[in-house]
């Protein structure tokens, strides 16, 4: 049987949590440095580089990640947006593959001094199940896990990406070049701006999605 815990011993445990800088401490503030993190956003709206504008405040922070380039691959368009993040600056604490299968990920998660956080992106790419991502996530709970997934109209695509999507602590919507914190942690204003000239262009002096 399972042991329970009282409110005391609860309010005692000491959780590891990070702050990403730049944009997103606006968006996320402080949050856990394991877990499950969910991005999801129509095509053309800017959620590959929201992704990796999160990732680059993770190693900017000392992180190393491992990204998971299963549908743009590491294509031009990739190289553009590793560019225009300047991701160069992280060095080898940020990796990129696009071969990579989701089962060659477990096992290289699984080894000692691993990256300490991995984006699977996206997550109809690897056509994993809700049963099988949460085989993953449990093999993985010393690991910030960020799943990249499509959407159809504001909700992800598939019953599979909408459990993730409400199983994960942190849930990040992007929607023309902003990104909306919907999970359980949020900054200051809720949101950022990735990119300012398309947000501007989108939004037309609104504000945020609803």
């Amino acid at each position: 049987m399972a042991r329970t815990l009282s409110a005391k011993q609860v309010l005692t445990i000491k959780y590891r949590t990070i702050t990403p800088g730049g944009i997103w401490a606006d968006c996320v503030g402080t949050i856990g440095r394991s877990g499950v993190i969910f991005f999801w956003g129509n095509s053309g709206n800017g959620k590959t580089s929201a992704v990796v504008s999160f990732c680059r405040e993770l190693c900017l922070l000392g992180m190393r990640g491992l990204y998971l380039s299963k549908e743009e691959g590491v294509d031009l368009t990739m190289q553009q947006t590793l560019r225009r993040f300047q991701m160069a600056e992280c060095g080898n604490r940020f990796q990129i593959d696009g071969r990579m299968t989701i089962e060659e990920l477990d096992e290289r998660l699984s080894k000692p001094r691993s990256a300490d956080f991995a984006v699977i992106d996206s997550f109809q790419y690897t056509q994993m199940s809700y049963k099988q991502y949460i085989a993953f996530k449990e093999r993985h709970r010393n690991k910030l896990l960020i799943f990249v997934s499509h959407a159809d109209g504001k909700r992800p695509d598939g019953r599979a990406a909408m459990k993730v999507m409400y199983d994960a602590a942190l849930k990040i919507w992007v929607e023309g070049y902003k990104a909306f914190s919907k999970g359980r942690f949020i900054g200051p204003t809720g949101e950022c701006t990735i990119y300012e000239e398309g947000a501007r262009r989108y939004w037309g002096g609104g504000s945020s999605a609803q």
